[in-house]
């Protein structure tokens, strides 16, 4: 059985708390609480229960905490297959998105929502996947 990466010792667990507390990231968040409990004191159990992973999670949140520091624990852009979209093309859907959301009806009305984006993507979201 191997053993267990030792976390930097240049924080404590309430740095940890206090960085996840100001942080805008959740992701980040979940992790930092979660190695804050290992610098409590804590097993490395539950600092998994605490960031809902595993161990092995765990261990690769260890790495990056001591390779890169806090920021090493902010999300990451995913591998896997490129966007069919380009970067001009989502950005009228957010603009819309963003102002229909904002709208007394379609904050308080999810059915309203809903049937709103799927008008508006029926006519409008294929025109700009077919002008590229």
């Amino acid at each position: 059985m191997g053993r267990a990466v030792v976390l930097w010792q240049d924080y404590k667990g309430s740095d940890l708390r206090h960085l996840a507390k100001i942080s805008k990231n959740a992701g980040q968040s979940r992790r930092l609480l979660a190695l804050a409990e290992i610098y409590d004191g804590g097993k490395r159990v539950d600092a998994a229960r605490i960031g809902d992973v595993g161990l092995q999670v765990v261990r690769d949140w260890v790495l990056r905490f001591n390779a890169d520091g806090p920021n090493g624990l902010i999300d990451r852009k995913a591998w896997g297959q490129p966007s069919k979209l380009n970067d001009k093309q989502p950005t009228p859907l957010h603009r819309v998105l963003k102002t229909a959301l904002l709208s007394p009806f379609m904050m308080w009305s999810a059915g309203g929502s809903r049937i709103w984006l799927f008008g508006y993507l029926k006519s409008s979201a294929f025109r700009w996947i077919k002008a590229e």
